[in-house]
C-alpha cells in the first residue's frame, strides 16, 4: 500500500535538503541493493539528525545498522566525547557500514557491534539518551522491554516502520511482521511510563519519551 503521495515526498525532500556528499553517495550505491527500502533516505535522515542535534545525546543506541546511513545522521548530534553504538546482525552488511563510517568525520564516535542485539545490549551498560529501533520487526517488543527500564527521564526512543507498509491498517492482519508491529504499537500505547506520538512519515515513525 502506497501511504505517502510521491509528489508530496519529493516536495518535502526539496525543502529539507540533505547536503552531504557521503550520504548522497551511500544513497546512490544502495539503489541496486535488494533491500534498498531499508535505507532511511534524505528526509527521514534529516529528521533523525535534527532529533539528535536537539537532544544532544552522550550515548545513542541504534538497533539495526543496515549500511550506516541513519548512523551517520544520528551521530551528528553527539556531544564531544559521545558515542553511538549501532548493532547489525549481518556480518556482510556490517562490513559495508563500517567502510562507510571510515569515510566520515564521525567515524571515531560510531561503534559497530555485529551479532544478536538481545545478547549485545545487556553487555553495553550505557545510560542511553537516544535509541533508534529499525531492525527485525518481530524483535521490536523485546528490544523495547530491554531498554526502557534503564532509560532516564527525558530519554527518547524512535521506532521506525510502525505502519509497516500500511499492513497494520487492514482489518485482518496478515504476516508475522505486521502482527508484531501492531503488538508493539499497542504495548507502547498502554505504557504509562512514556509519552508517545506517531508520525506518518514514510513507513511511520513512533516517537517515545520516557517520563
Amino acid at each position: 500500500m502506497e501511504l505517502i503521495n510521491p509528489k508530496a515526498q519529493s516536495y518535502a525532500e526539496h525543502f529539507s535538503p540533505q547536503e552531504d556528499a557521503l550520504l548522497n553517495q551511500i544513497e546512490l550505491e544502495t539503489l541496486n541493493h535488494p533491500e534498498k527500502q531499508m535505507l532511511s533516505g534524505p528526509l527521514q535522515g534529516k529528521l533523525l539528525e535534527m532529533f539528535s542535534q536537539i537532544t544532544r545525546p552522550r550515548y545513542i543506541l541504534e538497533i539495526g545498522t543496515f549500511v550506516g546511513y541513519s548512523s551517520l545522521c544520528l551521530a551528528r548530534g553527539l556531544v564531544p566525547g559521545g558515542e553511538l553504538h549501532t548493532l547489525e546482525l549481518s556480518g556482510e552488511t556490517a562490513a559495508v557500514a563500517r567502510a562507510n563510517f571510515k569515510k566520515s568525520k564521525t567515524d571515531g564516535k560510531i561503534i559497530l557491534h555485529t551479532g544478536n542485539a538481545l545478547e549485545i545490549i545487556p553487555k553495553l551498560g550505557k545510560p542511553w539518551d537516544l535509541v533508534f529501533i529499525d531492525a527485525d520487526k518481530t524483535g521490536y517488543s523485546d528490544y523495547y522491554r530491554m531498554v526502557v527500564p534503564g532509560l532516564k527521564s527525558g530519554a527518547l526512543i524512535l521506532a521506525d516502520n510502525v505502519l509497516f507498509h500500511g499492513q497494520v491498517l487492514e482489518k485482518k492482519l496478515k504476516g508475522k511482521n505486521a502482527k508484531a508491529i501492531q503488538a508493539f504499537n499497542e504495548m507502547v500505547l498502554h505504557d504509562s511510563r512514556v509519552e508517545k506520538v506517531m508520525i506518518t512519515m514514510r513507513d511511520g515513525l513512533l516517537l517515545i519519551r520516557k517520563k
